[in-house]
């Protein structure tokens, strides 16, 4: 991989994040692979160590859809009702089912879902957006002020205005202290 993916947003965020501008950080299915590790502590119903291309078609059809209903929020516009269907159909293709257990000591609840790796991973991802598409602070997220950039977060602070400020932001200051002192 290239460039390393953004993380640290709610998951849907990351995802739709893997696209920087000319760039598909989930291009192949051992590139799943690493951001699905990266994931892993807020996957871990998930264990696909060899994602397949069925997998990688899956997460690329949600990310479209999430993209898309994004795209739409961040213009005060109509999430596409296509968008909002697959999503559905996504996540219900493989419902997470509680299932209760007895560890010994207490009763403990395991999350199961039938169906596929693709599905299982479509229905995760799909159902982090619903997560997303539905938390009050989706009215704060915004696009990255960076010239070149196009990742999308939601601000914890008022004041932010990039991605991270170890990418875009330190970018942007050095291009700016350059643009000060490129005349003298």
């Amino acid at each position: 991989m290239n460039e390393a993916p953004l993380i640290g947003e709610p998951l849907a965020l990351d995802l739709v994040n893997t696209r920087p501008t000319g760039t598909d950080l989930l291009d192949t299915p051992e590139h799943l692979a690493n951001w699905l590790a990266l994931q892993a502590a807020r996957l871990p119903e998930l264990a696909v160590a060899h994602p397949t291309a069925a997998d990688l078609a899956a997460v690329h059809a949600v990310r479209d859809h999430i993209g898309s209903v994004l795209d739409a929020l961040l213009h005060d516009g109509r999430p596409p009702a296509d968008a909002l269907r697959a999503l559905n159909t996504a996540q219900a293709a493989a419902p997470a089912i509680r299932q209760l257990a007895w560890d010994g000591n207490a009763v403990t609840a395991t999350t199961r879902r039938n169906g596929t790796s693709a599905e299982k991973l479509a229905a995760v991802l799909a159902e982090a957006a619903i997560d997303l598409f539905t938390d009050p602070s989706i009215g704060k997220l915004r696009r990255c002020e960076a010239e070149d950039c196009v990742l999308l977060f939601l601000p914890a602070h008022p004041r932010r205005r990039w991605c991270s400020p170890d990418r875009c932001g330190n970018r942007v200051r050095v291009a700016r202290y350059y643009q000060r002192h490129k005349a003298d």
